[in-house]
């Protein structure tokens, strides 16, 4: 067998006439250079059309991973390559590029980003995302109050189930800014229904600069943020960033003493209320009982529990 192809003109033709009809468009723009570079001897033939099929593939899973962006909504790119884990040493770098293995989107579970603002929460969660494309994962980005914001006019429309759907097609969900704007009155009963819908069926990255303890001033329900976390922090995987803006790093000279330091994202002290002195009055009927549980007292367990790791 030679390695020689046959390249006269008829030949040549033939081959654009089937690229064409193929729909190869960089193959065919770089067929002529490789037939030159066989033509002198530069590679063998076998070599020339794997070439020429790689040139084709790599422009055919480019457009798809442009493609893929776009509708997922990754208008700005960010990579792992551009993180600057130095400014951030509190940042495991070895665990956070085991996250970008993709395991956590087999397993369905949940990736929680916590910090304060300007530490590169939303870049690790985009970055994880663009890795998670690039895999060939769906993917889909937006920030808590889009998403709340969706869901209302869905539920406003009558087509709530409908978009709590459209929310569960992605195989990785990425909701950004939890904790940054105050969310509409019934805004955390929507989230509810989108996190119970996606709950170990697909994978989350959320982000956030409030800590878990302080989700129901942040959905304004504490019965609601421990239904929340009861099931976003069952699957779990909890990266908290301890550290200064990255933004601001050019100018912290010129930040107040109060907000250089770093922000806390970890629960209030709460202070036990002071007994009454004194004998209690005698009560004819016995005490009724609450009826609901210390809500505040729950968010402040699963806090501690995953502060520990």
């Amino acid at each position: 067998m030679t390695n020689a192809l046959d390249t006269t003109p008829s030949t040549i033709d033939r081959i654009r006439h089937d690229l064409v009809g193929l729909k190869m468009p960089r193959a065919l723009e770089a067929l002529d250079h490789i037939v030159r570079r066989l033509e002198q001897g530069e590679i063998a033939a076998l070599e020339a059309m794997d070439i020429l099929l790689s040139e084709e593939l790599t422009l055919r899973e480019n457009s798809r991973i442009k493609t893929a962006l776009r509708m997922g909504r990754l208008a700005t790119i960010k990579t792992l390559a551009g993180f600057d884990f130095s400014f951030q040493p509190s940042l495991d770098r070895d665990r956070i590029f085991t996250l970008a293995q993709l395991g956590f989107v087999a397993r369905c579970e949940v990736v929680h980003f916590l910090g304060p603002p300007g530490t590169g929460k939303s870049h690790l969660a985009i970055a994880l995302a663009v890795e998670a494309v690039k895999a060939g994962k769906s993917v889909y980005f937006c920030t808590l109050a889009e998403l709340i914001a969706a869901l209302a006019r869905a539920e406003r429309e009558g087509r709530l189930q409908e978009r709590i759907r459209f929310f569960c097609r992605p195989a990785v969900l990425v909701v950004d800014e939890i904790g940054y704007l105050p969310v509409v009155h019934g805004g955390g009963d929507l989230f509810f229904q989108l996190v119970n819908a996606r709950y170990e069926k697909g994978a989350m990255i959320l982000t956030s600069n409030r800590g878990f303890a302080e989700w129901g001033e942040v959905f304004g329900d504490p019965v609601v943020a421990t239904a929340l976390l009861d099931r976003l922090l069952h699957h779990a995987v909890v990266v908290q960033i301890e550290g200064s803006s990255y933004r601001l790093r050019q100018h912290a000279e010129l930040m107040p003493e109060h907000l250089r330091s770093k922000a806390s994202i970890t629960p209030p002290t709460l202070n036990p209320p002071s007994r009454p002195r004194g004998r209690p009055p005698k009560m004819d009927t016995p005490p009724q009982q609450p009826e609901r549980r210390n809500w505040g007292i729950l968010l402040r367990h699963f806090w501690g529990k995953f502060e520990r790791h």
